[in-house]
């Protein structure tokens, strides 16, 4: 279930008069948008407004041929039929957001002094969450704040707008204390419309699709304050609009209750998916079978097949090998069946790095590169829509002189979000990045592909990776390190029998969040 998706949708009926019933009794929102244009010429009169805060404003309505026409404060008729959206219910009425506010503004343009203390100033930051936040909050003086004009001064029932970057946010002002804010927000004063039914209508997908089109800007898009007031808007009648702002209110706070459990039982799954992880490699999700060949009789078939190539000289003995065995004090890291052992990883896989591929030889097409963020939406999706490329003549130069990723061999994210695991495939073809990817070339035959992802994965690996990651701004796994971490290793027709255990109670919990999505 998609919650956010859920919101929108309630905010979308809520603007469409399809939320609460219409009341024919009700007086018509054209009657409540001409005692709005009345106050507001009221207002110049007693100076609270100025001639030229009300020259744009206009009236729209339908004509004898049914469609939308707008009138100007010149007298001047246009035709807008093609500007409306969807149709309204009997009793509603469209209007520009200008012509229901007293003042449509943003923050000052300049930046202002700060002091340690004094009257909180409001950046994106402290709204994008959809309500006010005083925390972390910077400050101006008293002296600043008193010369700002009053359009930039919020008042309790005023509503702030998010206007570049995260834009297209709503925050309703329900507090009395002074505050200023950055000229990324736009501050909407209504005048007799319900500031919490223009809350509903600034929140809805409508209003964003618009800001969405209106935007402008490279590095950060900004809504502009004449999108803002030329915004067209759907007015209920004022009962009605008290009416849609209680039961949407209602509806969302449903959806986030269910938007909760949705993240408690998401949670629930991935604790529950580490657990069977975690029993896999303890050896205590499939029973053992006496029959099967121990994995101690695999490590020493390696270790022979070692010796012989040490023999040959085709490669030299690690000075730092060990054989790692059950003490007399029947004690490993933890217990595991008698059949299993523990080794450590180079012992089972050969861990190297690639050969430098420098960014000028970079390109669009051609073999993939993959960086360390390839190899996390690989292990996260099975998947990656890659940018990077390298020649077809650069990845065949290196095969020849290195050698590439093979099927069955497990790429490492080795920097930033460490520890991320991919199987290479049989028709993969593709190079990455030296430092950041680490292969584990699983040559042996002693070990699943499979089965060496879930234990690299499990909760035992990966406190090793974070343990023994450095770096001094971002986590790094070594090849030095990742060679010397423990690992268990059951018999190889066991290792099949795990794997195919966790992909069946993997499935089944993955359809459990897919029901969610």
């Amino acid at each position: 279930m998609d919650t956010k998706a859920l919101r929108q949708k309630v905010l979308d009926l809520a603007i469409r008069g399809k939320l609460v019933p219409q009341d024919p009794n009700d007086e018509p929102a054209s009657v409540l948008l001409e005692r709005i244009r009345q106050q507001k010429q009221q207002m110049v009169k007693e100076g609270k407004l100025k001639a030229k805060d009300i020259k744009n404003d206009t009236t729209i309505f339908v004509g004898e041929d049914n469609l939308h026409y707008e009138k100007f404060a010149d007298g001047a008729v246009k035709c807008i039929e093609d500007e409306i959206p969807f149709e309204l219910p009997d009793g509603w009425a469209w209007a520009r957001l200008g012509a229901v506010a007293e003042a449509i503004g943003d923050g000052d343009h300049q930046p202002p002094p700060q002091t340690s203390s004094g009257i909180p100033f409001l950046v994106i930051s402290n709204v994008s969450g959809g309500t006010l936040s005083f925390e972390n909050t910077r400050f101006v003086d008293a002296e600043y704040f008193s010369l700002l004009p009053e359009t930039r001064k919020p008042r309790n029932g005023d509503l702030l707008f998010t206007v570049t970057g995260s834009y297209g946010i709503p925050v309703l002002v329900d507090t009395d204390d002074k505050f200023c804010f950055q000229r990324h927000i736009a501050i909407v004063r209504p005048c007799i419309i319900s500031n919490r039914y223009l809350y509903v209508v600034l929140g809805s997908s409508y209003v964003k699709s618009i800001c969405d089109a209106k935007a402008t800007g490279t590095a950060q898009k900004t809504v502009g304050l004449a999108t803002l007031r030329e915004l067209l808007i759907p007015v209920a009648p004022y009962k009605e609009q008290m009416q849609i702002y209680a039961q949407t209110q209602n509806a969302l706070s449903i959806v986030d209750s269910v938007s909760s459990d949705k993240e408690d039982l998401l949670n629930i799954i991935a604790s529950t998916k580490a657990k069977i992880l975690d029993l896999a490699i303890r050896g205590q999700l499939v029973p053992q079978d006496p029959t099967d060949e121990p994995a101690s009789v695999l490590l020493e078939r390696i270790r022979a097949g070692k010796e012989e190539l040490i023999r040959q000289g085709k490669i030299k003995r690690d000075k730092k090998e060990s054989v790692i065995f059950r003490g007399e004090d029947n004690s490993y890291y933890c217990d595991i069946p008698d059949s299993w052992a523990f080794c450590s990883l180079k012992e089972l896989f050969n861990v190297c790095s690639a050969k430098r591929v420098r960014q000028s030889d970079w390109q669009t097409t051609g073999v993939p590169f993959y960086r360390a963020r390839e190899i996390v939406k690989l292990s996260d999706n099975g998947y990656v829509d890659n940018d990077l490329f390298i020649s077809k003549e650069h990845y065949m130069r290196v095969k020849k002189e290195c050698g590439v990723p093979e099927s069955g061999d497990l790429m490492v994210s080795g920097v930033g979000t460490i520890g991320k695991v991919y199987v290479v495939k049989d028709d993969d073809r593709f190079y990455y990045k030296d430092a950041s990817v680490l292969c584990f070339e699983n040559r042996s035959g002693a070990i699943d592909s499979q089965f060496a992802r879930y234990m690299l994965e499990s909760e035992f690996m990966q406190i090793q990776m974070q343990d023994n990651s450095k770096g001094t701004t971002v986590d790094t796994i070594t090849i030095s390190a990742a060679m010397e971490y423990m690992c268990v290793l059951p018999p190889l027709e066991e290792q099949k029998r795990i794997v195919a255990a966790i992909e069946k109670a993997f499935t089944h919990l993955s359809s459990i969040s897919t029901a969610l999505a």
